[in-house]
């Protein structure tokens, strides 16, 4: 196991998710395949042109190699995009980017779906190669339908 900065710890929510460090957790089950998933059902950051919340729905697969994402970091880590001036594009990419270099994962794939502005729904998507075929990842298909009352 990674030193854990702040599993069992206090801990003060960046201002910012530059710099973050994720705590890693040693995966004891390497030899065996198998996917992992995190949502995060409230995700928020700020317009930088309006200064307005912006609400999103994250969902993260990735199969992992040798390590795991502690779940209390990755918290801290989404929860400091709270203020922080982001354009959803660039949130989905840095989370999905900054999680892909801290785990080095097998495979890796981000989704994210954001609550209308302008009547216009953003909904990004990255994932690292192919989808493997010979283990179960759910999938995202109509997903978005259930959201935002699509």
């Amino acid at each position: 196991m990674s030193k854990n900065k702040v599993l069992g710890k206090s801990a003060t929510v960046p201002k910012s998710p530059k710099g973050f460090k994720f705590d890693l957790i040693k995966n004891s089950n390497k030899k065996l395949p198998y996917s992992i998933r995190l949502s995060v059902s409230e995700f928020t950051s700020i317009c930088p042109v309006t200064m307005q919340p912006d609400f999103g729905f994250l969902i993260i697969d990735y199969i992992p190699k040798n390590w795991l994402v502690e779940s209390k970091s990755f918290k801290i880590y989404i929860h400091s995009y709270r203020n922080y001036g982001i354009f959803h594009e660039e949130a989905v990419m840095k989370i999905g980017l900054d999680l892909f270099k801290s785990i080095k994962p097998i495979w890796f794939r981000i989704a994210g779906y954001f609550a209308p502005r302008g009547g216009i729904p953003i909904d990004v998507f990255w994932q690292s190669s192919k989808k493997p075929t010979n283990l179960a990842i759910p999938e995202l298909r109509n997903f978005e339908r259930k959201l935002f009352n699509r």
